[in-house]
């Protein structure tokens, strides 16, 4: 998602450094514990926030979780914050800043969700290493999500999503739940499904909308039990 240059964005952003970082720099530690009332809170982050729908709702729906949108497109992260000021959501912060440092700007084992929602495909082969299922950023997911944490991803894109299932079982993660078409399922977490605006779109018009929940295997010992996969249709 490419949005025009709207100048009133940047303006906002830099008028607001306690709502949202702008391009941190990834050496230097961010003092988390000053940007949220509770840090201890239970933690979200979204990455690829866009226009902001989905981490705006999400926030106003847990006023229990911690919420962090990353994005990386200055005018899309001016949206979110002008919403999360309107509404006065407090536990949301926004960082403008590219995913690829997700491991510096974060605490070892903070996160509880990582959210992936209709990230960009790049289907070119030569781009592969910058889809945001590739191993390189699996890797730093896992560092940030605690033991118990799980990454939520999302796309109505079907090659991605055969992409990301793959990768992610190279990786050695496990699968808690998987969807061919999440808007025609009668699972618990379509019902407690929050679109996004390309969701909204997308399914809209009849596209698939494609999910997966997965978390990273821990160390087990040999007579651990084996985590059970569920698939939905």
């Amino acid at each position: 998602m490419r949005l025009r240059n709207k100048p009133w964005a940047q303006k906002l952003v830099l008028e607001h450094p306690e709502a949202l970082l702008n391009e941190p720099d990834p050496e230097i530690k961010i003092p988390w514990q000053e940007r949220f009332a509770d840090f201890s809170k239970p933690l979200a982050i979204e990455i690829g926030s866009g226009k902001g729908q989905f981490i705006i709702n999400w926030a106003k729906q847990h006023p229990e979780m911690n919420f962090i949108g990353v994005e990386l497109q200055t005018t899309a992260a001016g949206m979110i914050l002008r919403k999360k000021l309107a509404d006065q959501i407090d536990n949301l912060q926004i960082m403008c800043a590219d995913a690829a440092n997700i491991a510096l700007y974060l605490p070892p084992k903070s996160a509880d969700i990582i959210f992936l929602n209709f990230s960009d495909p790049w289907p070119k082969t030569r781009h592969e290493k910058r889809r945001l299922t590739y191993k390189s950023f699996l890797d730093k997911y896992k560092q940030v999500l605690k033991d118990n944490g799980h990454i939520e991803f999302k796309t109505d894109n079907q090659g991605l999503f055969e992409y990301s299932l793959q990768s992610m079982n190279n990786y050695g993660m496990l699968f808690d739940f998987v969807s061919l078409d999440l808007h025609q399922s009668n699972s618990e977490i379509y019902k407690q499904n929050i679109e996004t605006e390309y969701e909204h779109k997308f399914a809209e018009r009849g596209n698939r909308i494609y999910c997966v929940h997965a978390h990273f295997e821990k160390v087990r010992n040999k007579k651990d039990e084996k985590v059970c996969r569920v698939f939905d249709k």
